[in-house]
């Protein structure tokens, strides 16, 4: 029996959406799992029990993608569970999971656009955060 799209949180679904992201380069570097951790201890939307949860999500998330179709479930169940509200916040944090390693790869990219069209973040919403992302990378020399 095929694994279908699970009911989650909100929570649940940006988690999802951010290990999702991290993992599209086949690997989950440390700088994007401390990103990971740094969102759900930081960002309003979150619990305590987000972050003492974050683990068994995180591989809740990974046995969801290794099934059959496993992008297209994790989109579907993120973008059902995330009211329209916080379809920027979500991107918000997917844009600073993918940054946080400081290579963006064209898979990396696609997942983003993947993410924005299944959340329906409007252009000019996306194309602010990512502005927001690059200043909160840059470097003394200049570089992001």
């Amino acid at each position: 029996m095929a694994e279908s799209a699970p009911a989650l949180t909100p929570q649940e679904a940006i988690i999802y959406l951010m290990v999702m992201t991290s993992a599209s380069d086949g690997a989950i570097n440390d700088a994007e799992l401390r990103t990971i951790g740094r969102v759900v201890r930081s960002f309003p939307l979150f619990s305590e029990a987000d972050e003492t949860g974050l683990v068994q999500t995180a591989e809740a998330c990974g046995k969801l993608m290794a099934s059959d179709g496993g992008l297209h479930k994790v989109l579907v169940a993120a973008a059902s569970a995330l009211p329209q509200h916080l379809g920027e916040t979500a991107y918000a944090a997917v844009v600073d999971v993918v940054t946080a390693d400081e290579k963006l790869d064209v898979t990396e990219i696609r997942v983003l656009e993947l993410i924005r069209d299944a959340l329906k973040v409007p252009d000019d919403g996306a194309q602010a955060i990512e502005r927001s992302a690059r200043a909160r990378h840059m470097t003394m020399d200049g570089v992001s």
